[in-house]
């Protein structure tokens, strides 16, 4: 375990602990707006790449949102909301571990937050658009131009709170009750009824779970030693990566470079 991985897994959990106990706190109520844009953008996403028609993004200031959309896969765009938080959020975590992969991953937000002005927002959404860019363009400024890292922090802190946003929205508005308007729903009526509501969404919490695991997991092995001067994909599929759980938090550290 070496001090970037002993940095990245500490920051993790602190992350992790300030998402249960502060999530639900006005602070961060922007960040439940943003992660509701992430649901909504997945939906748009996910209608695009099966050849449907956007006509509507809107995020609402209780935390609500719609896509409004006509053609594509509707079981693929509804499955696509909160299976891409869980998404979204692994990608995030994997991309803060460099400076390079987390500017990759600022740009890819800045430029949904951009082209989803373009479908029809709402007044709320508007603005929240508007903050997050502001807020981001500044970070990558922070980064390139006064002081570095700053911006794997914030990568790996939105990250966090997508993939627990997604774990605990399908928990508690698919698993542990079904509303009629719940995604999880609408796929049970669009799949023919042959899956309860309740079953699809306990299905999309062990999506949403597996790819936290391999987010972090994923994190780890690409700030390894032996990834270090190594692509991503020889570094995943070439070389052999050895974990001591013992070692875990035998070091502090809380370096990135």
């Amino acid at each position: 375990m070496n001090e970037k991985q002993s940095a990245f897994l500490t920051l993790y959990v602190i992350v992790c602990l300030i998402c249960f106990f502060l999530s639900e706190s006005i602070l961060f109520r922007p960040l439940r707006l943003l992660t509701t844009f992430v649901h909504e953008f997945s939906h748009a996403l996910a209608c695009w790449l099966t050849c449907g028609s956007v006509r509507g993004i809107e995020v609402h200031s209780n935390a609500g949102g719609v896509t409004k959309y006509v053609g594509g896969c509707r079981c693929i765009i509804t499955s696509a909301g909160y299976l891409g938080e869980a998404f979204w959020g692994m990608v995030f975590v994997i991309a803060s571990g460099g400076v390079k992969t987390a500017t990759f991953a600022a740009a890819g937000l800045l430029i949904a937050l951009l082209t989803s002005l373009c479908y029809a927002p709402n007044r709320t959404m508007v603005f929240l658009n508007a903050f997050y860019i502001i807020l981001i363009s500044i970070c990558i400024y922070i980064e390139y131009r006064v002081f570095s890292p700053i911006l794997p922090y914030v990568v790996l802190f939105y990250g966090v709170f997508f993939q627990y946003f997604a774990i605990t929205d399908i928990y508690h508005h698919t698993v542990l009750r079904s509303h009629r308007d719940s995604d999880a729903f609408v796929l049970y009526e669009e799949s023919g009824r042959c899956c309860p509501p309740k079953c699809i969404g306990a299905f999309w919490l062990i999506l949403a779970l597996t790819m936290q695991l391999i987010g972090v997991l994923m994190g780890i092995i690409l700030m390894s030693d032996e990834c270090e001067q190594a692509g991503w994909f020889e570094c995943i599929f070439h070389t052999k990566f050895d974990f001591d759980f013992n070692t875990l938090f035998s070091d502090w550290a809380f370096d990135f470079h």
